[in-house]
């Protein structure tokens, strides 16, 4: 029972997973008797994720944040992730490349998933970044970025838009590769 189809991952969820990620045949395979172990639906709900996410930021207030950051890998819509989804989100998030990234970062300012961002999304993901920010951190950022309404304020006027145009995907990339206070922004780093 223990080697059963249900309980062996797929070839081609395997291959597809060795094309797009940098892990081996062996890290899937471990990666996914742990998946397995953790979630024996073989799915991960949003109140799981928001619990694995909550052990990564543990001084901070991680729900919100968790929430946008499901949003934006539970590609097909369906309310969880399966193992490919949470495969590609680590993937994408720990080690893939700088384009890829900022395509995920862009999914994730699309809060409404319509293809654009507004400043109004803007300030909704600078809210739920700041609350993973400590108290004590927050305390020493700059004056025009030491509240979630000054980040996205300062983090919009990079793109050189009105209060009320929308930024395209390719638009959000190049502005965040070409400033690197942008950069910073669209993420929240722990100091060391």
């Amino acid at each position: 029972m223990g080697n059963s189809k249900s309980s062996a991952m797929s070839k081609e969820i395997l291959e597809d997973l060795k094309l797009n990620t940098k892990f081996s045949e062996n890290e899937l395979a471990q990666w996914y008797e742990n998946f397995q172990k953790t979630c024996p639906t073989g799915r991960i709900s949003p109140a799981e994720f928001e619990s694995i996410y909550a052990k990564f930021f543990p001084d901070s207030d991680a729900k919100t944040y968790a929430q946008h950051v499901f949003r934006s890998f539970d590609t097909n819509d369906d309310g969880t992730l399966d193992f490919k989804e949470y495969i590609i989100a680590l993937h994408m998030t720990s080690s893939g490349k700088t384009q890829r990234k900022l395509e995920w970062a862009f999914s994730l300012f699309d809060v409404d998933k319509n293809g654009y961002i507004t400043k109004a999304e803007v300030g909704e993901i600078c809210q739920a970044i700041f609350k993973l920010i400590p108290t004590e951190e927050q305390e020493k950022l700059p004056a025009d970025e030491n509240n979630p309404e000054k980040r996205a304020e300062k983090l919009w006027s990079f793109f050189d838009k009105k209060d009320n145009e929308r930024l395209a995907e390719g638009e959000f990339i190049q502005g965040v590769l070409e400033n690197e206070n942008a950069l910073r922004l669209i993420m929240y780093e722990p100091m060391k």
